[in-house]
């Protein structure tokens, strides 16, 4: 019986899998409006797509964005915006909390697991989607949001998954924007998996208040192509964690 040499075995394993878990119901935990479709959107997409119902979890209303396309009353425009984008990538629903934009790192930690726990319950999830624990921008926000996530899923036994960058896609943007974008080298990554961008792509344009034709969202798009990245941040207990869906 001819055996296939052992390095060859490790090198197979390492590989990243092609596959979103077979999750029937998700939360998605972010900061911001907008994060739901300029982070996580093609994943979200690709899950409702197959049957899986998500739901999003925003901490803030974004009203400390710098940017203002529209010059709207950012906290009542940006929340419009997350319902009309969720509805676009078929979130099954959206909670809006009324955290301070810029200073959720100020909030108890423990107060937004709460929070986090409470639609996990609601909503028997069976794992959850976050930004990686680098923040993706370095964002303070982005960061408290996923650490509320993790410890969470954590306590609750449940998997979670965070998108995250390569790490050369990530050193491209820093050094074409002077952003501090941080991404993961290959063997952190878990999770490759080919995406549609469409949708993501028309719910970002109904964020009109922070987007442009010359926003960074569409070079990082272009760099990224078809394919997104995820690591497992918390592996969980529940066998949920070992189904996937098939990939596109």
């Amino acid at each position: 019986m001819l055996r296939i040499p052992e390095v060859h075995d490790r090198a197979l394993a390492a590989r990243p899998g092609r596959a979103l878990p077979a999750w029937h119901h998700v939360l998605a935990v972010v900061a911001h409006p907008d994060d739901e479709t300029f982070g996580l959107g093609a994943v979200i997409d690709a899950l409702t797509s197959a049957g899986s119902a998500v739901h999003v979890l925003c901490f803030t209303r974004g009203e400390a964005s710098t940017i203002n396309e529209t010059g709207a009353d950012l906290a009542a425009t940006r929340a419009a915006e997350l319902r009309r984008a969720g509805a676009e990538l078929g979130a099954a629903s959206c909670t809006l909390l009324d955290y301070p934009d810029a200073g959720l790192r100020a909030v108890p930690r423990a107060e937004l697991e709460a929070q986090v726990t409470r639609l996990m319950v609601q909503h028997d999830v069976d794992g959850l989607l976050v930004f990686d624990d680098t923040g993706i921008t370095g964002h303070a926000d982005h960061q408290a949001a996923t650490a509320a996530a993790r410890a969470a899923a954590r306590a609750a036994g449940l998997p979670a998954l965070a998108w995250t960058l390569p790490a050369a896609i990530a050193r491209q943007l820093q050094a074409e924007t002077g952003a501090p974008f941080a991404g993961r080298p290959a063997d952190q990554v878990d999770l490759c998996v080919r995406v549609d961008r469409i949708r993501q792509r028309r719910a970002a344009f109904l964020h009109a208040s922070q987007v442009s034709p010359s926003a960074v969202l569409w070079r990082r798009l272009q760099l990224q192509g078809d394919c997104e990245h995820l690591r497992w941040i918390e592996p969980g207990r529940r066998a949920s964690a070992g189904k996937h869906l098939s990939a596109r």
